[in-house]
């Protein structure tokens, strides 16, 4: 027998139902993988999934940068046609947003005021599917030290298929509000565009992943996006306190899956 997963051609049922590299590369719809992958349990699957997820979300970035290449070339030919005066700022105006974002000279760090676009993209769509994890961050163990290496787990296993994006604690990882913006898109993929998100802008990430958070989730906005700005870095103790109460919203709201220990 044969199945047909949307946005791919036939692919061959095998006795353990799993799909091989190329029958993967074949699905072209972000929302079937995503579902695959929060439904497939073997090891060797599962990272098939994501390296056909990533080859899928890189072919679609790049065909929005060729889209935006063709976009500008009209605007200069517009810009031209018209006596260059448009045609030239246009041609400054591309120019300025794709420049690098000037260096820090003491730190040889980014200047936080650059305006670089943001162009680690996830896709605009990831899966709203419901997800489903071994055991709540809640109900686990009463180590306080597991509890918190389950979450962080779980964020960085939500927002792996984010370019861009690595979660290795709750501080300095969220800093520049992508990782937030990333982790509440992974649920809501309709409600923003996220690879227009500038990293070097992170007050307008951070304000946007919490009232997205709030307004679809219904997750109370623990923290401040000012506050967050201000810092060096994040305190990890808050954000580790904001996520606990995003996952405690995603649950309420079925949108996560938790197996009670028996």
């Amino acid at each position: 027998m044969e199945s047909k997963p949307d946005g791919g051609p036939a692919v061959s049922n095998s006795p353990s139902g799993s799909l091989t590299s190329q029958e993967l590369a074949a699905i072209e719809d972000e929302e079937v993988l995503n579902k695959m992958l929060d439904n497939t349990e073997d090891f060797e699957q599962r990272r098939m999934i994501r390296a056909a997820l990533r080859d899928l979300l890189k072919k679609k970035r790049d065909k929005r940068e060729q889209e935006r290449g063709s976009r500008q070339q009209d605007l200069r030919q517009q810009g031209l046609s018209k006596g260059g005066t448009a045609g030239g700022f246009v041609s400054v105006g591309r120019a300025s947003m794709n420049q690098q974002p000037p260096t820090n000279k003491a730190s040889g760090q980014p200047s936080p005021s650059a305006s670089t676009p943001f162009n680690r993209t996830a896709g605009s769509k990831a899966s709203p599917a419901a997800d489903t994890t071994p055991t709540s961050p809640s109900s686990a163990a009463p180590n306080v030290k597991n509890v918190k290496q389950m979450l962080l787990d779980w964020c960085r296993a939500k927002t792996e298929p984010y370019e861009g994006v690595h979660i290795q604690n709750f501080s300095s990882s969220w800093g520049d509000g992508i990782a937030f913006c990333a982790l509440v898109h992974r649920f809501f993929p309709d409600a923003f565009e996220y690879s227009i998100l500038n990293p070097y802008a992170p007050r307008e990430n951070f304000q946007l992943a919490f009232d997205t958070a709030e307004r679809l989730a219904g997750c109370p906005p623990l923290l401040d996006a000012d506050d967050l700005v201000r810092m060096k870095e994040p305190d990890w103790k808050c954000v580790y306190t904001y996520i606990q109460e995003f996952y405690r919203c995603l649950v309420e709201k079925g949108l996560v899956k938790t197996k009670k220990r028996t």
